[in-house]
C-alpha cells in the first residue's frame, strides 16, 4: 500500500516543504524528483514532478519531491541553482540516512535537472554517486551544464522537438557533445510541459529506472 506524508525537512537556509512517498515495505530504490524554475511558477507539484514521482513510487521506491527555497512552505531565498543544490543534498543527507543502503534515482525538470545534474556531480565527488539521472528539457541555454562532466553514473536526457523554452537544438548538441555522454530520448510534436505526453514520458522513464 502506497503511503504519502508532507513533511519539513531541516535544509541549509530553513525548512523545507516535502512530499514523501513510499510504494512498499521493502523500497527497492530511493528517488528524488526536482521541480522547474522557482521564479517562473515552478513548485513540486509540477505535473511532470508528480508524474516522475508515481512511477517511482509506482515500482516500489521511496521518493521524495520537496520545494526549493523559497518556494511555498520552504524558507529562504531564490538562488540562482546554487542553494537549490544544497537543498537536494540536505533532502539527500536524511533520504538516505533513514533509508540507508539503497540505489538512488535522481531526476530533474527543466531548471530542476540543472540542480540534478550539479547534484549527481556532487555526490559522485563525495562517494555517494546515484544510481541513475533523469533530466526532463534541461535549460542547457540557460545554466552551466557544460561544467558539469562527471555524474559517476548513466544519464537519460528527454527533450521535447517542440520546446517553446528550451531551445531543443542546443540540447540536442549539447547532448552530443557532454562527456556526460547521456541516452537522448527525443519527444516529436511535444512542447515544455508535455502536455499530452506525460503517459509517454512515463513509459520513456520506466525503462531507465534501478534495476
Amino acid at each position: 500500500m502506497a503511503a504519502q506524508q508532507r513533511q519539513s525537512l531541516s535544509g541549509p537556509a530553513g525548512n523545507l516543504e516535502a512530499v514523501v512517498e513510499q510504494g512498499s515495505d521493502t523500497p527497492p530504490f530511493v528517488a528524488i524528483v526536482c521541480h522547474p524554475h522557482p521564479l517562473f511558477g515552478g513548485t513540486m507539484d509540477n505535473k511532470v514532478v508528480t508524474s516522475l514521482s508515481r512511477l517511482a513510487r509506482d515500482q516500489g521506491a521511496v521518493v521524495v519531491r520537496f520545494n526549493f527555497r523559497g518556494v511555498g512552505e520552504s524558507q529562504g531565498a531564490y538562488s540562482d541553482g546554487i542553494g537549490e543544490t544544497e537543498d537536494l543534498l540536505a533532502i539527500h543527507s536524511w533520504l538516505t540516512h533513514t533509508w540507508p543502503d539503497l540505489p538512488l534515482w535522481l531526476a530533474g525538470f527543466s531548471f530542476g535537472s540543472f540542480v540534478a545534474a550539479r547534484g549527481a556531480e556532487i555526490l559522485k565527488a563525495n562517494g555517494m554517486p546515484a544510481r541513475e539521472l533523469l533530466l526532463v528539457a534541461p535549460p542547457v541555454h540557460h545554466y552551466p551544464f557544460d561544467d558539469i562532466e562527471q555524474t559517476g553514473c548513466p544519464v537519460t536526457v528527454v527533450q521535447g522537438d517542440d520546446d517553446e523554452v528550451v531551445p531543443a537544438e542546443q540540447v540536442f548538441r549539447w547532448a552530443e557533445a557532454t562527456p556526460l555522454a547521456p541516452d537522448l530520448i527525443r519527444f516529436p510534436d511535444c512542447g515544455h510541459f508535455f502536455h499530452g505526453k506525460l503517459v509517454e514520458l512515463k513509459q520513456a522513464a520506466a525503462s531507465h529506472l534501478p534495476g
